[in-house]
């Protein structure tokens, strides 16, 4: 992750949580806040302990992180993002394919990728 940090603080969390877009897929929601430093994006990723235990629920952060890592060539610096798994959305939905649509789906809608149409090759897949 080059030009992303991640969150770890809980104000850091709601202050996104609180203030930030709502954007939602099928399977994920997050939450986008434009930040101040223009330089980096912040990303958090949130799981409830309701959703699954420890091990399904790191394999879920393992593929949200490895999909925005993949993606995060074509995003904007400069914003917060937090991403939560959806609490009727079932583990077996958890795949790379699936969380793949939504992070596509959540960037397009959000307008956070960048212009240049040479880039976004991968995109159009």
């Amino acid at each position: 992750m080059k030009k992303t940090k991640m969150m770890k603080k809980n104000f850091e969390f709601k202050n996104v949580l609180s203030k930030g877009e709502y954007y939602s897929g099928k399977n994920i929601e997050a939450f986008i806040r434009e930040n101040k430093t223009k330089r980096y994006n912040f990303l958090g990723i949130a799981i409830s302990v309701k959703i699954a235990k420890a091990v399904k629920r790191n394999k879920i952060k393992r593929l949200i992180r490895e999909n925005y890592r993949i993606l995060e060539r074509y995003i904007k610096p400069g914003y917060n993002i937090v991403f939560l798994w959806k609490k009727r959305a079932t583990i077996d939905n958890a795949t790379f394919h699936n969380i793949e649509v939504d992070m596509k789906y959540i960037f397009d809608k959000a307008k956070i990728l960048e212009e240049n149409n040479e880039k976004n090759t991968y995109l159009a897949n």
